[in-house]
């Protein structure tokens, strides 16, 4: 007999019990697919530029990967300019505000770090040169101010070509502090606005610490480091408890106090009353022979902050910085033992984040998730990982070269 269609359904039915069927589904739906040229291609041009290319572009690209260079084709595809303002802006935004929200405007911190991407330098800078990256003047922007961001949103309102537009220049010749000062992005005035506003200068180092070694305090506390650089705002006994000191506190601030020392002659200065948002705020700096009318030294007033707290605490002199934690549990951040283990001011220890491998390793974990869209999740992405790292490192440190090295590991087999 002649089976018609629903006859024959109803039939395989009673032969085939719906466990099985299932079965073979989820076989057919697990079955790898392959990806061409032209799609890995695609891929790889998708996640740096973060927008498509054009057939001509992605031509050359598919060319490149049949070839067997992918590098080539996701070097390629960082001359599309979107790679630098949306990629790029998008990966460092949340960098610049204690919310790490994505939705703010371009600013000097932004820019600064995409302008090191750009020129290919060495990204160990971004936390201790005098540098800064602002608008061609020939566009006739606002002008670059220590007390606004006004330049920064007209070259982002104006669609600014970074890749032509963006021009190198030096914090100290248009800001009122000395080149020794300056120290990467911490300086720029879109972080002080952030991190240096109101406060004690602490909100600096911890969300350096967040941004650039990927770590916040709470999983490198160690309560076994001496605590003689605690300063005498923070409680020995919170609520009368001697113990939540002993056990907790001194396990953040005896590491973070000394560090963050370095910020000592650092402010932000804003009309609290009419501008407590800081937005007309400017960075200012207490440079040699400037003394502040209630420490008396060159120290900002805020590390004198509730000086009654504990009056036995260490009292802030100078902007002399040691690193606690080089010793102990957290030496496993990786410190360059081949540099001084202490200095003065932010610049030198910004050079003492910026050399360590948590800092190295950081940066690739940033990049793998932006361009992967994803963190690590199994051994052959930490394996990866740590490839890209080591890569990284002994390359000098550029992060093209990172971006590069995700996209072709993450194009599509």
């Amino acid at each position: 007999m002649k089976l018609g269609r629903h006859h024959f359904s109803k039939d395989l039915r009673k032969k085939v019990p719906t466990t099985c069927l299932m079965l073979l589904v989820g076989m057919l739906l697990s079955q790898p697919s392959f990806a061409g040229d032209r799609e890995q291609a695609k891929r790889i041009h998708d996640r740096i530029a973060g927008v498509p290319p054009s057939q001509a572009v992605l031509d050359t690209l598919e060319g490149m990967v049949a070839s067997g260079n992918p590098l080539d084709a996701a070097a390629e595809a960082m001359n599309n300019p979107a790679f630098y303002s949306v990629t790029l802006k998008n990966l460092v935004t949340p960098w610049t505000n204690e919310a790490q929200t994505v939705f703010a405007d371009l600013n000097d911190y932004t820019a600064t770090v995409i302008g090191i991407v750009l020129k290919d330098y060495d990204f160990r800078r971004i936390l201790y040169d005098d540098i800064l990256f602002v608008a061609d003047p020939s566009l006739g922007l606002t002008p670059y101010s220590t007390t606004n961001n006004n330049h920064y949103k007209e070259i982002e309102a104006q669609n600014v070509d970074m890749t032509t537009d963006l021009i190198e220049t030096t914090q100290s010749s248009v800001s009122n502090f000395p080149a020794s000062a300056a120290a990467g992005v911490t300086t720029t005035r879109a972080a002080a606005k952030a991190f240096f506003i109101d406060g004690t200068n602490r909100a600096m180092f911890r969300f350096t610490l967040m941004n650039q070694l990927c770590t916040d305090l709470e999983p490198i506390k160690d309560i076994t480091r001496p605590s003689d650089r605690i300063r005498q705002d923070v409680s020995r006994s919170p609520g009368g408890d001697s113990r939540i000191f002993l056990n907790s506190c001194i396990g953040c601030h005896s590491g973070m106090d000394p560090l963050a020392q370095a910020f000592a002659y650092y402010e932000f200065n804003h009309d609290v009353t009419n501008d407590p948002d800081g937005d007309n705020g400017e960075l200012v700096y207490n440079d040699v022979g400037a003394v502040d009318s209630v420490t008396g030294t060159q120290v900002q007033w805020k590390y004198f902050n509730n000086n009654e707290n504990f009056k036995p605490g260490y009292v802030t002199l100078d902007d002399r910085w040691d690193n606690y934690w080089r010793n102990g549990p957290n030496s496993l951040l990786g410190w360059d033992t081949g540099r001084p283990s202490g200095g003065n001011g932010a610049k030198s220890m910004g050079q003492e984040l910026a050399n360590s491998d948590a800092f190295a390793s950081c940066q690739v974990k940033k990049v793998f998730k932006s361009v992967c869209l994803r963190p690590p999740v199994d051994s052959t992405d930490h394996a990866q990982i740590d490839s890209m790292t080591s890569s990284f490192k002994s390359g000098g440190y550029r992060l093209k070269q990172v971006f590069a090295e995700s996209a072709v590991y993450c194009m599509g087999d």
